[in-house]
């Protein structure tokens, strides 16, 4: 993928029912409820950011509304701009509860909809009912689009049985050490959108020497790079920050482009190595 096609930060992908979802987002993970939310949120959105993730299980939904709304009013930013998701958490995988469990985020958040719901682990034996109610909430115009999270290609072809509807995205943790290049072939084959969480392997890769020495050819972080590297393989990436100027750190990787050599060679640093559970074996 080319430069001219990866411009600024409100860059979008078209999901398969032709929503634009924003290439780069702000992930609040692991981000404490209350001010330390509240500002990264607006510090994302005055810096350009037009997307934010969340989730029920992350206990900051609140907060993440809080931000978005004074945020809103601040930067003068309309919602319609904006690109909020969250995700049902494994308790709630039943049909009536995963209704339930949308309306209380809605509730939390302070929105009318969310932009995108996502399935947050495919725990077996429920995701395929949480699905139906998804799909439900989709059909009747609630969310203007579906998805899963930590979806492996086995996770996709069983929910593919029984679905209506194909997810839009799957949220999946991937990075350099995770590159993930047999879902990523998968998803494209079958139009969803691949989403990397914990991009930066949640500061694991940091100080890693092949990746450093492709930042400096560039005048740029690792940080950076690995960021770059997701954009330019077609992949929405959330880098998670609280600080203003990491957060517009992070942002800033519109100004270079890896080449060729340097894309496979961050490719070629794949271990399979996961920072979070496998979704195989986690113990919900």
């Amino acid at each position: 993928m080319s430069n001219h096609t990866i411009q600024n930060i409100q860059d979008t992908v078209a999901l398969h029912n032709g929503v634009q979802m924003p290439r780069l987002g702000l992930g609040v993970f692991q981000v404490a409820d209350g001010p330390e939310v509240v500002d990264s949120v607006k510090a994302a959105i005055g810096t350009g950011y037009r997307s934010i993730d969340t989730a029920a299980i992350y206990g900051n939904e609140a907060s993440v509304g809080q931000g978005l709304r004074e945020a809103i009013t601040e930067h003068g930013v309309a919602r319609e701009a904006l690109f909020v998701t969250s995700k049902v958490w494994n308790a709630d995988l039943g049909y009536d509860a995963t209704l339930a469990a949308y309306e209380a985020s809605l509730q939390k958040l302070g929105l009318a909809q969310l932009d995108l719901y996502l399935i947050h682990w495919p725990v077996e034996g429920k995701y395929s009912e949480a699905w139906r109610a998804l799909e439900d909430l989709y059909l009747a115009g609630r969310v203007r689009a579906i998805g899963v999270s930590n979806f492996h290609v086995h996770h996709l072809e069983t929910l593919m049985q029984t679905a209506r509807i194909k997810p839009m995205v799957n949220q999946v943790e991937l990075h350099p050490l995770l590159a993930q290049q047999e879902l990523d072939a998968y998803c494209r084959e079958h139009g969803i959108q691949l989403e990397a969480w914990s991009p930066l392997m949640q500061g694991q890769l940091l100080e890693h020497p092949v990746i450093q020495a492709i930042g400096a050819r560039h005048g740029k972080s690792v940080a950076q790079v690995i960021l770059r590297w997701d954009l330019q393989r077609g992949i929405v990436t959330i880098p998670k920050s609280t600080k203003p100027h990491r957060i517009q750190e992070n942002a800033s990787l519109f100004d270079f482009e890896l080449s060729a050599a340097e894309m496979q060679a961050i490719d070629a640093l794949n271990e399979n190595r996961r920072v979070g559970p496998d979704p195989d074996n986690f113990d919900f």
